[in-house]
């Protein structure tokens, strides 16, 4: 695969590049639990890429997040910096 930078610019799209080779070994491979057949339309790619990339955003396990989701350390950041966001704490609040 040809790089999309310019020349002499190793490392310029070098997470992009990394996302593609996960999207393509993750959501497109022959084993892959985001599809159960052959994806003859656009519209099987299209569903199969819009869940991956649900997944990839908001489920998978990050090794650097502590094995977290990285939608529930987003939302554990958020709540420690602007304090609780969680029903029980509004409740507590309002009483």
């Amino acid at each position: 695969m040809a790089s999309i930078g310019t020349v002499g610019d190793a490392y310029d799209n070098a997470a992009a590049e990394t996302v593609m080779g996960l999207y393509k070994n993750e959501a497109v491979a022959k084993n892959s639990p985001f599809h159960t057949g052959p994806l003859k339309t656009l519209a099987d790619v299209e569903e199969l890429t819009f869940d991956w990339i649900d997944w990839y955003n908001n489920r998978r396990l990050h090794s650097s997040l502590g094995k977290m989701p990285p939608e529930e350390y987003e939302s554990n950041y958020c709540a420690e910096t602007n304090g609780p966001i969680n029903i029980e704490a509004a409740h507590r609040m309002a009483a």
